[in-house]
């Protein structure tokens, strides 16, 4: 099973590690792209900072980001599970999960990210402020920046297991499944069960609890069919929308009472 988070705006501090080493990252099959990416922030943000904040879309009080990201290629690094804060993070609880919960963790957790692609939760990065909808000078809009470098090395990372998206809309944009992977991939969004409306803010603390119980419980569903009774028996409510044809994927709807 391959689970696709999305980042967190909030991050924790990057701490006194030691730095960043590109090609230490899961999937080095994107470590060029990542490399275009870091060298043209960091050029942006060493140079005017109105041009910067306007760039990264940032608010007057978080001018402090862009001198961050500035010295990203000399701050400490620390694992991304550390890094990446925030309700679905919080609602995940990495760090109280037991030892093999820990190790699941480190093999199925994918963080979608606007500079690195994508990392898993145990490589070590600094914290920064780049999204995945900004639009840098040079390599224009990054969305369509890691499309071809994702489609070349995700499809290996997925193999022929489960795909469980969990990730935006702005995130999924960078790469999605296709072809019989597409057939193995579940999308989830989280519905308020009187209303069947959306739901925003409780939206990403139960995808981190959905996270949470399947790595606690050890489970391994193997295809979206295996997800749906996996979580049913974790007690979650789940309608299906299975897929409408080839190369498209299942829409798995978890019902929640509580909308806050």
């Amino acid at each position: 099973m391959l689970v696709l988070l999305p980042p967190s705006e909030g991050k924790a501090t990057s701490g006194r590690g030691a730095p960043l080493k590109l090609e230490s990252l899961s999937l080095p099959g994107l470590t060029e792209a990542r490399q275009a990416v870091l060298g043209e922030l960091v050029e942006l943000c060493a140079g005017d900072e109105e041009k910067a904040r306007e760039v990264l879309g940032l608010s007057e009080g978080l001018r402090g980001e862009i001198a961050k990201n500035a010295e990203l290629p000399v701050a400490g690094a620390r694992p991304a599970g550390e890094i990446y804060t925030g309700v679905l993070y919080d609602a995940l609880g990495l760090a109280s999960l037991d030892a093999a919960a820990k190790r699941r963790a480190t093999r199925s957790l994918l963080v979608f990210s606007g500079l690195w692609g994508a990392v898993r939760v145990n490589d070590r990065i600094p914290s920064y402020r780049c999204s995945m909808g900004v639009k840098l000078p040079g390599l224009g809009a990054l969305g369509a920046h890691w499309r071809a470098p994702m489609a070349g090395v995700l499809p290996e990372a997925a193999g022929d297991g489960l795909v469980l998206d969990l990730r935006s809309s702005a995130y999924a944009a960078a790469w999605r499944p296709k072809g019989e992977l597409a057939g193995l991939t579940a999308s989830v969004r989280v519905l308020h069960a009187p209303t069947r409306k959306v739901v925003s803010h409780f939206n990403k603390a139960t995808k981190g609890r959905i996270v949470r119980s399947l790595l606690t419980a050890g489970a391994a569903p193997k295809d979206p069919a295996e997800l749906v009774t996996a979580l049913r028996d974790l007690g979650h409510a789940v309608e299906v929308e299975p897929p409408k044809g080839n190369g498209t994927a299942w829409m798995l709807d978890v019902l929640v009472d509580e909308v806050h």
